[in-house]
Protein backbone atom coordinates (compact mmCIF):
# COMPACT_ATOMS: atom_id res chain seq x y z
CA UNK A 1 0.00 0.00 0.00
CA UNK A 2 2.30 2.79 0.77
CA UNK A 3 5.64 3.14 2.82
CA UNK A 4 5.96 4.48 6.38
CA UNK A 5 9.06 6.30 7.41
CA UNK A 6 10.53 6.66 10.82
CA UNK A 7 8.12 9.75 12.07
CA UNK A 8 5.25 7.83 10.98
CA UNK A 9 5.84 4.26 12.54
CA UNK A 10 4.40 5.23 15.99
CA UNK A 11 0.86 6.03 14.99
CA UNK A 12 -1.43 3.17 13.65
CA UNK A 13 -2.49 3.41 9.91
CA UNK A 14 -5.84 4.29 9.51
CA UNK A 15 -8.34 1.81 7.47
CA UNK A 16 -11.30 1.77 5.34
CA UNK A 17 -12.54 -0.11 2.83
CA UNK A 18 -15.18 0.21 -0.10
CA UNK A 19 -17.26 -1.85 -2.50
CA UNK A 20 -19.17 -1.29 -5.40
CA UNK A 21 -22.82 -2.04 -4.43
CA UNK A 22 -24.86 -1.73 -7.79
CA UNK A 23 -24.36 -0.15 -10.62
CA UNK A 24 -22.67 3.49 -10.15
CA UNK A 25 -23.18 3.20 -6.17
CA UNK A 26 -20.43 2.34 -3.86
CA UNK A 27 -20.73 1.83 0.30
CA UNK A 28 -17.65 3.01 2.01
CA UNK A 29 -16.70 1.53 5.50
CA UNK A 30 -15.16 3.30 8.09
CA UNK A 31 -14.96 1.43 11.94
CA UNK A 32 -18.21 0.26 12.28
CA UNK A 33 -20.00 3.16 9.92
CA UNK A 34 -21.23 2.73 5.85
CA UNK A 35 -21.65 5.54 3.33
CA UNK A 36 -22.85 5.15 0.13
CA UNK A 37 -21.09 7.21 -2.88
CA UNK A 38 -21.47 7.52 -6.01
CA UNK A 39 -19.00 5.87 -8.41
CA UNK A 40 -21.00 6.43 -11.65
CA UNK A 41 -19.94 7.52 -15.18
CA UNK A 42 -22.09 10.49 -14.42
CA UNK A 43 -22.65 12.44 -11.33
CA UNK A 44 -25.38 11.63 -9.52
CA UNK A 45 -27.75 14.33 -7.84
CA UNK A 46 -28.37 12.43 -4.49
CA UNK A 47 -25.30 10.44 -3.97
CA UNK A 48 -21.77 12.26 -2.67
CA UNK A 49 -18.82 11.35 -5.24
CA UNK A 50 -15.44 11.49 -4.59
CA UNK A 51 -14.83 14.97 -4.43
CA UNK A 52 -17.32 15.87 -2.32
CA UNK A 53 -15.66 13.06 0.37
CA UNK A 54 -12.89 14.90 0.12
CA UNK A 55 -14.14 18.13 0.55
CA UNK A 56 -16.29 16.52 3.69
CA UNK A 57 -12.80 15.04 5.02
CA UNK A 58 -11.52 18.78 5.62
CA UNK A 59 -14.88 20.02 7.24
CA UNK A 60 -14.55 16.59 9.31
CA UNK A 61 -10.59 17.49 10.11
CA UNK A 62 -11.42 21.38 11.51
CA UNK A 63 -14.31 20.12 13.27
CA UNK A 64 -12.71 17.36 14.97
CA UNK A 65 -9.94 19.78 16.28
CA UNK A 66 -12.38 22.74 17.12
CA UNK A 67 -13.26 20.14 19.49
CA UNK A 68 -9.67 18.86 20.43
CA UNK A 69 -8.55 22.53 20.72
CA UNK A 70 -11.34 23.46 23.09
CA UNK A 71 -10.06 20.81 25.97
CA UNK A 72 -6.38 22.25 25.21
CA UNK A 73 -6.92 25.35 25.30
CA UNK A 74 -9.59 25.28 27.45
CA UNK A 75 -11.34 27.21 24.42
CA UNK A 76 -15.74 27.41 25.44
CA UNK A 77 -17.83 27.13 22.22
CA UNK A 78 -21.43 25.72 22.35
CA UNK A 79 -22.20 24.81 19.00
CA UNK A 80 -19.80 24.67 15.13
CA UNK A 81 -20.56 24.12 11.49
CA UNK A 82 -18.08 24.49 8.42
CA UNK A 83 -18.82 25.01 4.89
CA UNK A 84 -16.16 23.81 2.33
CA UNK A 85 -15.97 24.72 -1.46
CA UNK A 86 -13.24 22.28 -3.85
CA UNK A 87 -12.67 24.32 -6.79
CA UNK A 88 -10.59 21.82 -9.54
CA UNK A 89 -9.11 22.10 -12.99
CA UNK A 90 -9.33 19.26 -16.13
CA UNK A 91 -6.24 19.23 -17.42
CA UNK A 92 -4.13 17.73 -15.41
CA UNK A 93 -7.83 16.79 -12.90
CA UNK A 94 -6.48 17.86 -9.86
CA UNK A 95 -8.27 20.32 -6.87
CA UNK A 96 -6.82 23.66 -7.45
CA UNK A 97 -8.45 25.06 -3.98
CA UNK A 98 -10.14 24.59 -1.11
CA UNK A 99 -11.97 27.35 0.47
CA UNK A 100 -13.76 27.04 3.91
CA UNK A 101 -16.09 29.48 6.28
CA UNK A 102 -16.02 28.24 9.70
CA UNK A 103 -18.72 29.76 12.35
CA UNK A 104 -18.72 28.95 15.94
CA UNK A 105 -21.21 29.85 18.48
CA UNK A 106 -18.79 31.21 21.39
CA UNK A 107 -18.19 34.21 23.64
CA UNK A 108 -14.97 34.23 23.47
CA UNK A 109 -12.41 37.46 22.61
CA UNK A 110 -11.56 37.42 19.03
CA UNK A 111 -7.61 37.33 19.86
CA UNK A 112 -8.70 33.47 21.18
CA UNK A 113 -10.74 33.31 18.53
CA UNK A 114 -7.97 33.83 16.25
CA UNK A 115 -5.50 31.37 18.53
CA UNK A 116 -8.15 28.50 17.73
CA UNK A 117 -7.76 29.12 14.07
CA UNK A 118 -4.02 29.25 13.64
CA UNK A 119 -4.19 25.98 15.99
CA UNK A 120 -6.67 24.72 13.23
CA UNK A 121 -4.10 25.53 9.96
CA UNK A 122 -1.43 23.99 12.08
CA UNK A 123 -2.16 20.80 13.35
CA UNK A 124 -4.99 19.37 10.97
CA UNK A 125 -3.93 16.34 9.71
CA UNK A 126 -5.63 16.50 6.80
CA UNK A 127 -6.05 20.14 6.14
CA UNK A 128 -2.08 20.03 6.09
CA UNK A 129 -1.76 16.56 3.36
CA UNK A 130 -4.14 19.09 1.29
CA UNK A 131 -2.74 22.04 1.87
CA UNK A 132 0.49 20.40 0.47
CA UNK A 133 -1.17 19.35 -2.94
CA UNK A 134 -3.54 22.88 -3.33
CA UNK A 135 -4.28 26.07 -1.89
CA UNK A 136 -6.37 26.31 1.33
CA UNK A 137 -7.78 28.92 2.52
CA UNK A 138 -10.77 30.23 4.43
CA UNK A 139 -12.04 32.07 7.35
CA UNK A 140 -13.14 31.68 11.05
CA UNK A 141 -16.68 33.86 11.74
CA UNK A 142 -17.76 33.76 15.88
CA UNK A 143 -20.51 35.23 17.26
CA UNK A 144 -24.07 35.88 16.79
CA UNK A 145 -24.47 33.38 13.81
CA UNK A 146 -27.62 30.82 14.25
CA UNK A 147 -25.37 27.69 14.82
CA UNK A 148 -27.14 24.80 17.18
CA UNK A 149 -26.00 24.30 20.34
CA UNK A 150 -24.27 21.20 20.78
CA UNK A 151 -25.38 19.65 24.28
CA UNK A 152 -22.04 18.39 25.41
CA UNK A 153 -21.95 15.31 28.70
CA UNK A 154 -21.14 17.19 31.58
CA UNK A 155 -17.75 15.48 31.84
CA UNK A 156 -16.94 17.20 28.45
CA UNK A 157 -17.52 20.95 29.68
CA UNK A 158 -15.14 22.89 30.24
CA UNK A 159 -15.07 24.50 33.95
CA UNK A 160 -12.25 26.60 36.02
CA UNK A 161 -12.00 30.41 36.07
CA UNK A 162 -12.07 31.13 33.05
CA UNK A 163 -15.36 29.29 31.70
CA UNK A 164 -18.57 28.81 33.39
CA UNK A 165 -19.89 25.40 32.08
CA UNK A 166 -23.42 25.97 33.05
CA UNK A 167 -23.73 30.01 31.86
CA UNK A 168 -25.99 30.62 29.03
CA UNK A 169 -24.31 32.51 25.87
CA UNK A 170 -26.38 35.00 24.31
CA UNK A 171 -24.50 36.02 20.89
Amino acid sequence: MGTHDAATTSNPPYRVSARVAAPGVAIGSAKDREIEFDVGRRSDDELPGPAELLALSLGACMLKNVERFSHLLSFRYEGAEVAVEAERQDDPPRFTKLTYELRIRTDESPHRVELLHRNLRRFGTVFNTLAESCDVDGTIVAGRASIPVVDRPAADRLGGPCCEPDRTLTL
